[in-house]
């Protein structure tokens, strides 16, 4: 395996574990049932930056951007929605 192919699988595995830390905090809201500590300011800017990396690996066809971006979103959507449920309670 060339060291840029180990690079690019080092990175890509990175990705995914970064787009699935989200998971950490969605834990934590749902075992307090409050999520009163939780900055939705923060969450939402990780929202725009995945959508726009997201946009950019589809724009050229980047599998492994798509893929890291795609477990990214959908962890912080999932967050942000467990998030803003357990604001009210």
């Amino acid at each position: 395996m060339s060291p840029t192919t180990m690079l690019a699988f080092a990175a890509a595995s990175c990705g995914i574990a970064m787009g699935l830390s989200p998971l950490l905090q969605l834990r934590r809201v749902a075992v307090r049932r409050s999520s009163a500590d939780v900055s939705v300011a923060y969450l939402g800017v990780l929202f725009v930056g995945f959508v726009l990396w997201l946009s950019y690996g589809v724009a050229i066809g980047n599998a492994p951007l798509i893929v890291s971006n795609v477990v990214a979103l959908t962890t912080n959507v999932l967050t942000i929605a467990a998030v803003l449920r357990f604001r009210a309670v």
